[in-house]
């Protein structure tokens, strides 16, 4: 198994911590991992992308030019993920900010409000939690085996006190899809 994947948003939506994550979370997971993040200069704001590969054999090329999935976390991003993904891509949509369709009618297209069920979990900021239980589950890159086990090897001691509220997060994308 391969999976290829491409994240993007603006700068606070989490993106590169949802790619490190994701590829953490294989690892832990026992497969090999690449990761690029992409982020512009501003502090907040600006765009964020991150490119991964999960895969149970070597991974020859870190590069990410026609990924099998894209989350489209902000309405700037779509253009770029549609236009890249490979032919029957799987493109999931943060609806509560994009409400466009992509014009590509050849891609697998999921629509999820992933920051409105963000702020129903208890903060918007949880909403790369959300998609990257949506994410996991629609493309069966991850087992989710230990989950709590695992944010705790990611999170410095300091962050611990959010693990429940990031669990609900991805356990609540997870079920959305």
């Amino acid at each position: 198994m391969t999976e290829k994947s491409f994240f993007a948003g603006f700068g606070g939506q989490g993106i590169i911590s949802l790619g490190q994550l994701w590829v953490y979370f294989a690892m832990k997971e026992g497969k090999n991992v690449t990761f690029f993040p992409f982020y512009g200069a501003e502090k907040r704001g600006g765009i964020a992308r991150a490119s991964v590969i999960i895969s149970d054999e070597e991974i020859a090329s870190p590069l990410v030019t026609t990924p099998d999935s894209a989350l489209v976390m902000n309405i700037d991003s779509l253009p770029l993920c549609e236009k890249i993904l490979k032919t029957n891509g799987l493109i999931l949509i943060n609806s509560t900010l994009v409400k466009e369709n992509p014009v590509r009618n050849d891609l697998k297209v999921i629509k999820f409000e992933a920051s409105g069920i963000a702020e129903q979990v208890g903060n918007v900021l949880f909403a790369n939690m959300v998609a990257f239980g949506a994410m996991a589950k629609l493309t069966k890159a991850l087992k989710f085996a230990d989950i709590e086990g695992i944010l705790k090897r990611f999170f410095s001691a300091d962050k611990h006190q959010y693990i429940p509220m990031n669990i609900k997060a991805i356990q609540s994308g997870f079920d959305a899809v």
